[in-house]
């Protein structure tokens, strides 16, 4: 019965974190961007200039929004 006990408890945590995961965000890089989409500098840029994936400036480097990346990655517009 402890066992079973133990398992629900393991597995409840194991589940808050990814849930917790999920919901942050995170800032990846132009080159992993470019890697993860599959897409060269120049269209990072007219997309920037296009307003479809807004890069941030975060000290003073440019970031992007990972829900952004997952949003194209999906087939979002």
């Amino acid at each position: 019965m402890e066992a079973n006990t133990l398992l629900i408890a393991d597995t409840k945590r194991e589940l808050e974190q990814l849930i917790t995961d999920q919901n942050t965000e995170t800032y990846p890089s132009r080159d992993k961007v470019m890697e993860l989409l599959g897409v060269s500098e120049a269209t990072l840029w007219r997309w920037a200039k296009n307003g479809y994936l807004v890069p941030l400036n975060v000290g003073g480097k440019r970031r992007y929004r990972m829900s952004d990346v997952k949003r194209i990655l999906e087939g979002e517009k």
